[in-house]
Order: structure tokens, then C-alpha cells, then sequence
């Protein structure tokens, strides 16, 4: 069986096997013949030692290197020492290439980027195979017995035995891996022992066994047992703001009590569409007001990454409800097939769509625009939020001229300072090297992102951008993308000024400790503000929305789409009828919780 990590020596391996990441831990002179025999027990392998597969290695380059040798393997090892990596990733193949220093079959070189692709990660220690899970009921760890609680996928259960622990435990769970079945025959079993017990004996109760029911996430029934101010410390300890709704289930005003649903809106055009969900204009029927509606189908979150995604967009959505920059939410309901967020309704179109009018603005122009972005995005990370998704596309005018941001699916949660994540995502022309090299990153990644940005509205084009690639196959790839990234030296339009050469230099230098806006709070906002580029701007006056915008968008009416491509709003406004197979499968439970209404919006809309 895999084996246990019980010393601070043994070597993390990533398992990458028909879509799904399984970790395990081996020794550091295991052998060749050993690590195949763990392979065949985590991927369901033949167990004849005829049948055949292939493990290969990535190394520092990302390129993948076949173990098939004890020398093989000892390299792997060595590299792994030298380099002082976290993990070595190995890829798995159910078959053997047809040739030394050829594919195997179903092998794609795409599949050895870092992160690229979303897997299925699971966590294989003593015979358990733990998953990451988020737990929508009251949750026990089954090693120190304290409750699992949290925002997003606070603890990992064992998808055979349906062990519950906390992700910090799972790496010393010693209780063996029992199946359901066997928990049944061993419960039955001790039933027909205690009956020949003497009826005046006493009985010991197993001292460790496999699973209890308060630690069954799926068999937890509602109990009456206080809890230890779980609120508090949530609110106190990991300084994250709860969900407004969650705040307010005590308050008994007609606001917060009211409801949405599909039936109290008119769908009138779409106006976007991505891989996930298409947004709508919508008129709220009670007060005439119009807003936009996103609409996700809930086939199509599928997973506990997917529905992670969901309920941060949703809190990100409630906490940018309060920041002049940020689109704010009105209320989100669903159906038995389908969620929904009514967000604000923000008309000017996004800079994509005017930067294709325009090709590149005056630097007073992109000043104000970055500015308000730069408030934007301190707002959030002074919230531990990191937005990981700024983009031309994802910028929005209002009808003064006024940015707006918006689309919360990519960021990150529960940022403190001195924290860091790792997960590989973003849109490919605006990701940190920080990020492509494998690194653990922090709110660094947006201030990148605003540096290629604030480029693209000056230059007219990205700081990229390789003449003649569009010609070169082997130039036209997102991997060539990524290495231009890493390694080229940006170069700035001689036509720019010396200050605005400046600051996209400070923006985008690849060493995320020297990038403009990335010292400690708060002073990093400081350097930005303090800035020479910065120096016309008034940032109190700025944040209070007492600035006149450079450009106004042209606007007939509230209705007015004339911002938007022609291509969304001459779709047909309708939803697919619901198909009950699809529904059938759905967990419905998992989105608990989700209706919501800002009570903010709501009061202001009984003014009306």
C-alpha cells in the first residue's frame, strides 16, 4: 500500500492518472520495484507483474523524463533533493511507448504545464483516499476530534471508508481503511461478541475505530449541542467577513425576508456569454429597474473546485456591493437547474469593446482609469481578496464614465498578510511569472496584471505581442506565451513619457518582491499613490467619484446597448427548457444557502 508520510524526510509524489491527482508519500531510497507495486495499487493496475505501464517524471524544465530503471529513479530523487522542490509529479500511461524517446499513447505534451488543467486531486495515506470536501453540516475530525469549519473545503474525507479529517491531519491519520462493507461486518461482530459478555460486565468500546457516525459527514443529523462560538472565532481569528445573509438570519424585517425568483424579473437581451454562464439584461418588474443577471447552469458545477468558485463569487459579489469601483450584487436565487446572481447593470461596455474603437488612449485617459482600478483592487486585498482575472474584458464603464469591475470567478479568499496560494489560473497574456514558474503568490499577481493592462491602453497593443508570430505555428502557442513572459525583456513605446515608462517598469518587474505596489500594507498602495505618474491625482477626491471620467459613454437611455457586441445582443433571450434526467443527478444540497438579497439595494428600492 501506499506508504504513510510519518517523518518530516519522506518525499511527496503527485500521481497523475486518467484525470484525477492522487498524493502520496514514499521514503527516499524506495525502489524502483516498489514505487511500480504502489502505481498498480493507486491507479487499479493488472497486479500481474506481465501487465505493463509507463511512469514519467517532470523535471524542473517541465519536461517529462521516464522512470523505468533504479537509475532512473535515483536521478529523479537526486533532482528532487538538489532542487528543494515540494513534490516530484509523476504522470501515469496504461501502456508503453511504441519506441525509446516516443509518446505513449493518450500522451500530450499540454497535459505537463503546471496547472494548466483542472484535476481530480485526491490524497492516498494509509490505504485511505481522501478528497477535499466542503461540509455543509456540522463535522467532527476524526483525529483531534475538533469541529471542521470554515469557508470552502475545510477537511478531506475518505471517498472508500468516508473518514472525515481536517486537511492539517490527514498526513497522521494511523486508523486503517476500512470499506463500508467491512465497518458493517466488524459492527456485526462486535454486536455478537457483546451478547456472550456478562450482563453485569463492563464493556470497552473499540478505542479506534474506523469511523463513527459524528464523523460521517453523510449520516450527521441535526443535534442540540452547543457550540463554541464557531461565529466568533471565524469572524475574530481568520479575519473574513461572513456572508451578509448569514449576518442577518436573526433579522425579521420584511427586507430581509423577501425572495426572489425568475418570475420577478423580464429577461430582455443577452448581452455576454462565457464557458460557464451567459449574462442577461434584466428589468426588475416591482420597481422597473434594470440589472444584470447571470445565470449558471448547475450541471455544469460539477465538482467541490466548481462549487468553491461559485460561493466566492458570491461573497466576493456581497463584499464589492460596498466599493464605488467594484459591480455590486442585488440578490442571487435559484431553480431546481439553475443559479442566478442580479448584479448591477453596468452600461458604458468594457474596455475591450472601446479599445477596439480606439486602439490605444492618452495617458491621461489610462491614468484615470488605472487609478480607480488601483483603489479597486486595494479594497479587495485590504478584504484578503486576490482578483486573479484583470483583464480589458472584465473592466466596465458606468454611464458617467467611471470604472467598474467585475467577474469574481477567478479570486481568491482568505488572504492574510503573509499568506500565499498556488493554484495555475488566469488569462494567459496576464499572468505573473511568478505564477509560470510554479511559485506560491499573493496579491502580486494583480498588480502585474494591471501593468500589462495599463500597456496595452498606452501602447495599443500587449507588452507580448512577437512580431510575425501570427505566421509561426511553434510561435502562435500559449506555451511560446508563457516563455516570452519568463523571459523577455518588455520594452517600452519611446512615444510614451518618462513617467509613464516608469511605473511599467514598476508594474512589470518579474521579481515579484521589487514590483511597484508589492511591499507590505500599506505601504505597497503608498508607493503606487505616491508615484510621480499618480502625482495630478487627488485620490480622496478620486475614490469619492468627484473626478469627471475623460470620456463619457454615448447613452440614449438606461436600455441602451449600444456598448455591447452585436454578436450577444442579437441572440434570442430565452432559457432552455429543464431536462429532469439532468436535474435527477443534481445534489441540490450542495447549494444550500445560496438565495440572497442586499439588504443596501433592497431598502433603496422601497424608497422608490
Amino acid at each position: 500500500m501506499p506508504t504513510q508520510m510519518t517523518e518530516n524526510d519522506d518525499i511527496r509524489v503527485k500521481i497523475i492518472y486518467n484525470g484525477e491527482v492522487q498524493i502520496t508519500y514514499i521514503t527516499a531510497g524506495i525502489s524502483v520495484d516498489t514505487l511500480r507495486e504502489e502505481m498498480r495499487t493507486i491507479c487499479g493496475f493488472d497486479m500481474r507483474p506481465e501487465s505493463q505501464f509507463t511512469m514519467k517524471w517532470v523535471d524542473d524544465e517541465g519536461d517529462p523524463c521516464r522512470i523505468a530503471s533504479q537509475q532512473e529513479l535515483d536521478e529523479a530523487l537526486r533532482l528532487y533533493e538538489l532542487e528543494k522542490d515540494t513534490e516530484i509529479t509523476i504522470h501515469v500511461f496504461p501502456n508503453v511507448p511504441p519506441a525509446p524517446g516516443m509518446p505513449c499513447q493518450g500522451e500530450d505534451r499540454s497535459i505537463y504545464r503546471r496547472g494548466a488543467r483542472r484535476w481530480r486531486k485526491l490524497y492516498r495515506v494509509n490505504g485511505h483516499i481522501f478528497q477535499a470536501k466542503r461540509f455543509n453540516r456540522r463535522a467532527f475530525c476524526a483525529y483531534c476530534q475538533d469541529r471542521i469549519w470554515g469557508l470552502g473545503r475545510q477537511g478531506f474525507k475518505c471517498i472508500q471508508c468516508k473518514l472525515l479529517v481536517h486537511k492539517k491531519c490527514h498526513k497522521v491519520v494511523r486508523k486503517p481503511c476500512l470499506s463500508l462493507q467491512q465497518q458493517q461486518q466488524q459492527q456485526q461482530l462486535q454486536s455478537a461478541e457483546s451478547q456472550t459478555i456478562d450482563r453485569n460486565g463492563d464493556q470497552q468500546l473499540d478505542s479506534f475505530p474506523c469511523v463513527t457516525a459524528t464523523h460521517l459527514e453523510d449520516e450527521i443529523t441535526e443535534s442540540p449541542i452547543m457550540e463554541e462560538h464557531p461565529r466568533d472565532r471565524m469572524g475574530s481569528e481568520e479575519g473574513e467577513e461572513l456572508p451578509l445573509d448569514t449576518l442577518n438570519d436573526g433579522d425579521n424585517s420584511n427586507d430581509m425576508q423577501r425572495q426572489y425568483s425568475l418570475n420577478d424579473f423580464e429577461l430582455i437581451k443577452v448581452i455576454g456569454r462565457g464557458s460557464y454562464a451567459k449574462v442577461l439584461m434584466v428589468e426588475l418588474k416591482r420597481t422597473k429597474r434594470i440589472y444584470a443577471m447571470k445565470v449558471i447552469k448547475k450541471a455544469l458545477v460539477t465538482d467541490d473546485e466548481d462549487i468553491d468558485w461559485v460561493q466566492t463569487e458570491k461573497h466576493v459579489f456581497e463584499t464589492a456591493s460596498n466599493h464605488p469601483f467594484l459591480v455590486g450584487l442585488h440578490s442571487c436565487f435559484q431553480t431546481p437547474s439553475r443559479l442566478f446572481f442580479v448584479i448591477e447593470f453596468v452600461r458604458g461596455g468594457d474596455l475591450m469593446f472601446h479599445m477596439q474603437r480606439q486602439r490605444r488612449l492618452p495617458e491621461d485617459h489610462a491614468r484615470f482609469y488605472v487609478a480607480e482600478i488601483s483603489l479597486a483592487l486595494n479594497f479587495l486585498h485590504e478584504k484578503g481578496i486576490i482578483y486573479r482575472d484583470l483583464k480589458l474584458d472584465n473592466v466596465l464603464l458606468d454611464h458617467e464614465g467611471h470604472v467598474k469591475l467585475t467577474d469574481y470567478g477567478m479570486c481568491k479568499e482568505g488572504i492574510r498578510e503573509g499568506d500565499n496560494t498556488g493554484t495555475f489560473c488566469g488569462t494567459p497574456n496576464y499572468i505573473a511569472p511568478e505564477i509560470l514558474r510554479g511559485e506560491e503568490y499573493s496579491f502580486s499577481v494583480d498588480w502585474w496584471a494591471l501593468g500589462v493592462l495599463l500597456y496595452e491602453m498606452l501602447a495599443g497593443r500587449s507588452p507580448f505581442d512577437i512580431t510575425g508570430a501570427s505566421e509561426n505555428p511553434d510561435q502562435n502557442t500559449e506555451d511560446f506565451l508563457f516563455q516570452v513572459i519568463l523571459e523577455k525583456t518588455i520594452r517600452i513605446p519611446r512615444s510614451l513619457s518618462v513617467k509613464a515608462a516608469s511605473v511599467l517598469k514598476g508594474f512589470l518587474c518579474k521579481d515579484p518582491a521589487e514590483r511597484l505596489g508589492c511591499a507590505k500594507r500599506p505601504a505597497g498602495f503608498h508607493d503606487i499613490a505616491n508615484h510621480p505618474f499618480f502625482k495630478v491625482i487627488d485620490w480622496y477626491m478620486l475614490e469619492h467619484k468627484q473626478v469627471t471620467p475623460p470620456y463619457k459613454p454615448r447613452l440614449d437611455s438606461d436600455r441602451d446597448l449600444a456598448n455591447f457586441p452585436p454578436e450577444f445582443t442579437d441572440e434570442p433571450v430565452h432559457l432552455t427548457p429543464d431536462d429532469p434526467r439532468v436535474i435527477e443527478k443534481i445534489d441540490q444540497s450542495e447549494f444550500d444557502g445560496f438565495e440572497y438579497v442586499n439588504p443596501l439595494l433592497m431598502s433603496l428600492e422601497d424608497c422608490v
